[in-house]
């Protein structure tokens, strides 16, 4: 099972140089991959409740550093460790610009980008950017078929509900041939059956490893109905957890814990089938040192697993 962690991005941690450093330093201490997400702003009357905890939205996320920037610093301060975006909103922004940026980001970084594309869960951040909330699974489809034909077509041309690219050479194409890989988020049977259908994965989060394996179960199978072979996806999950010195309750594991209750659950994930597990402790560390050292505390106890 690879390994990633998250690059420091949000609250304290939004700092470029200590973006740049922090990723050096979390390749030299072996992870696989660093990841970025992708929020715009913390409603003082959020539209809907955060997806974890008591449904507050942490108050670090007032500060979030861009992800495709934040991702640029780590590119420039690596050499081998895969990147990747959990999760980028593919719907801000529109999907030939989106394209442009990754094809960019994969050129920069040496054929080392993975796409990760989500949804959002926050309706005030479509109010913000002027998008509808309302059909963003078709939206979705739409933006993919879009950046599919940027980055694999000689002569790109597009005409769809929402978007149209006259016949145009658009010759900046990513590193990876034909595309960076692709891996898409979501939990709903509909965003499931998308993932096994037209992803090279999925991004998931930290549920119990039976849900998980049900998840993933939906995935595999609507694969096999799209005529895609199973084995070829991945599925990366990510896991925030709130790190402590004690013991917590096993209901409240990964969420809170230790170190070592973190880590039996990410083994647990791995017998499930996971390909890669991916870290996230800017909530809870308490500051830079804290973090590095919780990094290092993490790889260290799944590496002697």
């Amino acid at each position: 099972m690879r390994i990633g962690f998250a690059v420091p991005q949000y609250g304290a941690f939004a700092d470029p140089k200590f973006i740049g450093g922090a990723s050096a330093r979390l390749e030299e201490m072996g992870y696989d991959s660093l990841w970025t997400a992708d929020r715009i702003l913390a409603p003082l009357t959020p539209s809907d409740p955060y997806p974890g905890g008591d449904g507050t939205m942490p108050p670090a996320f007032a500060t979030f550093f861009d992800p495709l920037a934040a991702l640029t610093l780590a590119a420039v301060n690596t050499c081998e460790v895969r990147l990747g975006t959990s999760t980028l909103n593919a719907l801000w922004q529109p999907p030939l610009l989106l394209a442009r940026s990754l094809a960019s980001l994969d050129l920069l970084s040496g054929e080392r980008l993975d796409v990760g594309i989500g949804l959002g869960w926050l309706r005030d951040e479509y109010t913000a950017t002027g998008v509808p909330w309302e059909g963003r699974g078709t939206r979705l489809e739409e933006a993919l078929d879009v950046m599919e034909a940027v980055w694999t077509e000689d002569v790109v041309e597009h005409k769809g509900a929402l978007w149209t690219v006259p016949p145009s050479h658009v010759r900046l194409k990513p590193a990876q041939r034909p595309r960076p890989p692709v891996l898409l988020a979501g939990f709903t049977p509909a965003a499931l059956e998308r993932v096994g259908r037209r992803a090279d994965g999925w991004l998931g989060v930290a549920l119990p490893p039976s849900d998980l394996r049900i998840a993933w179960g939906m995935v595999l199978g609507a694969a096999e109905r799209a005529g895609r072979d199973p084995s070829e996806l991945r599925m990366v999950v990510r896991v925030n957890p709130a790190i402590v010195a004690e013991p917590a309750a096993p209901v409240q594991v990964p969420h809170v814990g230790t170190v070592d209750q973190v880590v039996e659950y990410l083994r647990a994930v791995a017998e499930v089938g996971a390909d890669e597990v991916l870290v996230d402790v800017q909530a809870s560390a308490r500051s830079r040192e804290d973090l590095l050292e919780l990094a290092e505390s993490v790889i260290t106890g799944l590496r002697a697993s």
